[in-house]
């Protein structure tokens, strides 16, 4: 089947095309979702190399379930986010395991552009708060605003309610106001006097 034509099948029929072995179909739905699932570990894992070797483990767990797939259940895209922030969650862990002076440095990508600086000053900055957060904060934080997910489907991928989504969103925000308040000046958000 042609690739433009197999855009136009949502998720669950592709998944069942590949079931049966139509190899286009994989590459559709991977051109889909690898992607998002990537992006996902790049801002849980902030490595590039481990985000992409979870992106693509995410995608051979969903391989391997196709033909089992139970249409109707839940949605490919969240089940695939679950298994993503599973493989994530394991990594993490075992970072923590590892010594800091195991750790691997950071590359310095320092841009030469003051604008650039600035941009990556906020950035870090959002980052290391993020990171000050507890994991479940920083997990529903991560999937409402870098990968735009709904709260009904961060429930899902976090396997709690809504309303509970809601509340680690609400107490996330307002920690993150608490802990990027003082530093509004140093951010170039406030004129000094």
């Amino acid at each position: 089947m042609a690739l433009d034509t197999l855009s136009e099948h949502n998720d669950e029929a592709l998944l069942a095309l590949f079931a049966k072995g139509d190899q286009s179909a994989a590459r559709a739905l991977t051109a889909r979702l690898l992607p998002m699932v990537f992006a996902l570990a790049q801002r849980m894992l902030n490595d590039r190399g481990e985000a992409e070797d979870v992106a693509q483990e995410a995608m051979i767990k969903l391989w391997k379930i196709a033909p089992e797939w139970r249409s109707g259940e839940a949605k490919i895209s969240t089940w695939l986010y679950r298994i993503s922030v599973n493989l994530c969650t394991d990594r993490l862990r075992k970072r923590r395991m590892v010594g800091l002076e195991n750790a691997p440095e950071k590359a310095d990508e320092t841009p030469s552009v003051e604008s650039a600086l600035i941009a990556k000053d906020r950035a870090t900055a959002l980052h290391l708060a993020i990171a000050q957060l507890p994991e479940r904060q920083q997990l529903a934080l991560n999937l409402r605003h870098f990968q735009e997910l709904s709260n009904p489907e961060i429930a899902e991928v976090m396997q709690t309610s809504v309303e509970a989504v809601e509340s680690l969103l609400g107490r996330g925000r307002r920690a993150l106001a608490m802990i990027l308040t003082p530093k509004r000046v140093e951010l170039g958000f406030v004129q000094e006097k």
